[in-house]
Order: C-alpha cells, then structure tokens, then sequence
C-alpha cells in the first residue's frame, strides 16, 4: 500500500499573509511529497511495504525511518496551523504553559530560542508529558526519546 501525501486542512492560500501561496507550494507540494516518495521507493519489497507509517516509525531505522518520520512531521505540523489560528492558549494548555514558563510569551520565547538554535534539518516540539506537564524538546524522535510524551506543536528548522 504506497504512502499518500495527505490532503492539508486547508487551501494553499489559506495561511496568507504569514505563510505564503509559494511557499506551502513548495514545502507541502515538493518537500514533503519528496519524502513520502522516497519512503515508497525505500519500502518497496521490504517488510514495511504494506505497514503504516506508525509502524514504520516504531520498527525501521536508517532511510526508512528518516523518510517516513519526516512524512509523519510535516503532516503534523500542517495540522498545526490553522487559518483561523493563532492568539493565546485557554484552559489546561494556557495553565500547563503558566506553570512551566511562567506566561506564554516566556513560553513562546523560550520555544524560538530552541528552534533557532537547531541547525540544519531539525524539529523543535512542544510536548505533554506524561504528567501533564508540557516542555519543549528539539528534534524528538518518535523513537526512545518522545516515550511518555505526546506532540502539542512543532516547527521545522532548516
């Protein structure tokens, strides 16, 4: 079963003027279509051709995993925007993100700081632990180093 680039939640234009026509063109359009392809080739024959990527993730390493981690990325990451989006947030998240950071602008800077601080191909993610409690963690596999943690946000350095 061939991988599938999904459809974004919303149209290409959608995210202007912060995020360009062009530039979702390119980064969904070829970027992430590049790696959804590339992990078709790669599995083509292997144990993984009919798995899903999350078992993929779970169970492969070298191309495999770096093609089919990217695929889940991304697809998490445009399900992170919204055209409607943005502005602070309420509830458990807004008092999980007070207790470790103090407000959501300490919490936002601290969030660029990371991200800004990866270089090259790399992801910074902010995270629920297991506690409840949220932290930011740069580029978090879905291996080993993400267990008892689940994605909030993220965002694609490079």
């Amino acid at each position: 079963m061939p991988h599938q680039l999904p459809p974004l939640p919303y149209a290409l234009d959608a995210l202007q003027p912060h995020i360009s026509r062009e530039t979702l063109e390119l980064h969904y359009g070829k970027h992430h279509q590049a790696y959804v392809t590339s992990l078709n080739n790669l599995v083509k024959g292997s144990e993984f051709e009919n798995a899903s990527l999350e078992d993929i993730i779970r169970k492969s390493s070298g191309g495999i995993f770096n093609n089919a981690a990217q695929a889940w990325n991304h697809t998490f990451y445009w399900r992170c925007m919204s055209p409607n989006g943005g502005g602070e947030p309420k509830g458990a998240l807004a008092e999980a993100i007070g207790r470790k950071f103090g407000s959501f602008a300490a919490f936002k800077e601290a969030f660029s700081k990371s991200a800004v601080g990866n270089f090259g191909s790399g992801w910074t993610w902010m995270v629920n632990k297991a506690d409840g409690a949220v932290d930011i963690v740069d580029r978090l596999l879905p291996e080993g180093d993400d267990r008892g943690r689940e994605r909030i946000e993220g965002v694609e350095a490079g």
